[in-house]
């Protein structure tokens, strides 16, 4: 009862029988029991399941809840008499498992201890098959597997489990994952009635895992909670045993293992490998010649990219470590992740992966000497600032807009914005001038959203091209006009202005000469939209805090609080108004100049 390192699972187990639950079917058809799973996984979501599940929580504990939770699957235990019945009740619920079905070794130790049994005589697998809910959210459903033949002894432990539903639970993420977060949910849940059971850590995931008995006042009918968390805490882990009504189980470590400093260490070390596995597997096309959810034998792909074999074997391995890839036998497939480094897919991220992996992974070496120094590192080891030396080189600078491009799922709420449907609104429609836009294609979603509205671009010559090819391709080349210049030539008379990641590049007194130069250009009504990752006021987890590191090495520029915005803003005649959250930690700040009595 996992999920891919990289977040936090919250699983709660179930008793009795929600009615919309997985419990709700109890007889022998698990075909049955799996499509009621499905829909379950469909119609539900966050913020409907975490009241039912913790009743009584308040508005801040459930804001809380809800900004670092996301319901991800529900899962159940079934019994076919052999994995080719599994796969077919699957196909029939609609449900297509994307890798091969894995040991369970958790479900089956419990099912052993429950009844009695000998393990070694349990053949439990799971398999994850995807399922879209009705937002379009790809969540799954986790199916726990324990083979019973006709003619088994294990037909009553079936009858039995089918009843109680030990193994049915839900599961929410929590994307970032980190020992204050951690120490945070475990005194929520306790606040809400939930009760410390157990937990462990495995060392084969590098994943913690910590239990809870749900609630009694609970509606959601489930009465276990799992809280997984990748990564090694077990210093938290022996507080949370120690709690627990049995205290920690035989053989458990009191606390943080002798060799668990060395072991964390030593992972973090490796983190510069993961880089160049991930740029190596996009430079060498990898991900191009495996055609999405098809897998591919380890030699064609060998042959299909040049690569030599035995070489290719040892890096596809370490991609499926890193879940990349999942190896079936002698052939690999695909995962989500690794489709993201496909040429092709929309919102490719290949881009970001050979800049990472090339110009500012080599920067990245001399990160001692800017923090030595406080000189950018890519200015001491090439001699100029980022943007001059991809201006010289053409193919460079294609990456670089190319990889700005790739993290454009950020964009997506933006166009939604009250800001621009009032200038979509305004008679003859509104004007959107897109400050440093890059290729254009923040500009082109929101014109696509908002037929009334117009666009003009402000861009380096280079840029201003590849922002009319992204025009062109949208179909809005009549709708956008272009100015090739410098800050200093913010277009006036605009009805909204876009800044997007364009302040976190820049020192604070170049900030402020940049708002002043969009306070200039901006009529009094108009309204100004930056889009940058904001530091967490609390310290807690987050990329923005990574980027910050990254915009000194790199850049010269620095990620900020929203409080400094304001105070840059306020420098430029501006107020911030309010800033709400995107995807990827990023956030839309919504400013304008202060209304006059």
């Amino acid at each position: 009862m996992t999920t891919p390192a990289m977040t936090t699972t919250v699983t709660a187990t179930a008793v009795g029988a929600p009615a919309t639950g997985p419990d709700a079917a109890t007889g022998p058809d698990d075909r049955a029991r799996l499509r009621v799973a499905v829909d379950f996984v469909r119609r539900h979501d966050t913020a409907t399941l975490l009241p039912l599940l913790l009743p009584g929580l308040d508005g801040p504990q459930f804001h809380s809840l809800t900004r670092h939770l996301s319901f991800a699957h529900a899962a159940l235990l079934v019994f076919p008499p052999d994995q080719a019945t599994l796969r077919a009740d699957l196909a029939a619920c609609g449900l297509t498992a994307d890798t091969p079905p894995l040991p369970s070794s958790v479900v089956r130790d419990r099912l052993a201890a429950r009844h009695r049994r000998d393990a070694a005589g349990l053949d439990v697998s799971i398999l994850r098959p995807g399922v879209r809910s009705a937002d379009g959210t790809r969540r799954a459903v986790e199916v726990f597997a324990l083979t019973v033949p006709p003619g088994s002894d294990l037909r009553p432990v079936a009858d039995h489990e089918r009843v109680h539903q030990h193994e049915a639970h839900l599961a929410f993420e929590v994307l970032r994952p980190e020992p204050l977060l951690l120490r945070g949910l475990c005194v929520l849940l306790a606040d809400r009635g939930a009760v410390p059971d157990g937990g462990g850590y495995n060392p084969h995931e590098n994943g913690t895992v910590l239990y809870f008995t749900a609630p009694t006042a609970s509606l959601a009918g489930y009465r276990r909670v799992e809280l997984y968390a990748p990564g090694d805490h077990r210093d938290i882990l022996a507080g949370h045993l120690a709690e627990s009504p049995s205290g920690p189980p035989s053989g458990a470590p009191s606390g943080p293992s002798s060799d668990q400093p060395a072991e964390t260490l030593l992972r973090l070390l490796t983190g510069a490998w993961a880089t160049q596995a991930l740029a190596a597997c996009a430079r060498l096309g990898l991900p191009d010649a495996m055609p999405p959810g098809a897998p591919v034998d380890r030699a064609v792909l060998a042959d299909r990219t040049g690569t030599h074999p035995r070489a290719l074997a040892t890096l596809l391995r370490y991609l499926a470590m890193l879940g990349v890839v999942t190896a079936e036998g002698d052939r690999v497939r695909l995962t989500e992740v690794g489709t993201l480094l496909r040429e092709d897919t929309p919102g490719s991220m290949r881009p970001l992966a050979l800049m990472y992996g090339g110009p500012f992974y080599r920067s990245f070496g001399a990160l001692d000497h800017t923090v030595r120094t406080g000189e950018t590192a890519f200015d001491h080891l090439f001699g100029e600032n980022h943007f001059d030396h991809f201006a010289r080189d053409p193919e460079l600078a294609d990456l670089f807009d190319r990889s700005m491009a790739a993290s454009t799922r950020m964009f997506d709420p933006v166009p939604a914005h009250p800001a621009l449907a009032a200038a979509a609104a305004r008679p003859g429609g509104g004007t959107v001038v897109d400050v440093a836009g890059g290729n254009g294609e923040l500009l082109a979603r929101v014109l696509t959203a908002h037929p009334g509205l117009r666009g003009v671009l402000l861009e380096r010559p280079h840029a201003v091209e590849a922002a009319r090819r992204t025009m062109a391709e949208a179909g809005l080349a009549d709708r956008c006009g272009y100015r090739s210049g410098d800050f200093a030539d913010v277009p006036a008379d605009g009805d909204v202005y876009l800044l997007s990641r364009v302040l976190h590049d820049w020192d604070d007194d170049r900030c402020r000469a940049i708002l002043r130069h969009c306070e200039r250009a901006m009529p009094a009504h108009a309204d100004l939209l930056i889009v940058e990752r904001l530091l967490p006021a609390d310290g807690s987890a987050s990329l923005a805090t990574a980027w910050d590191v990254h915009m000194m090495c790199n850049v010269g520029g620095r990620e900020r609080r929203a409080d400094h915005y304001a105070d840059l803003l306020a420098a430029a005649g501006l107020d911030l108004l309010a800033h709400t959250p995107l995807p990827l930690d990023a956030a839309l700040l919504h400013a304008r100049r202060p209304t006059r009595p």
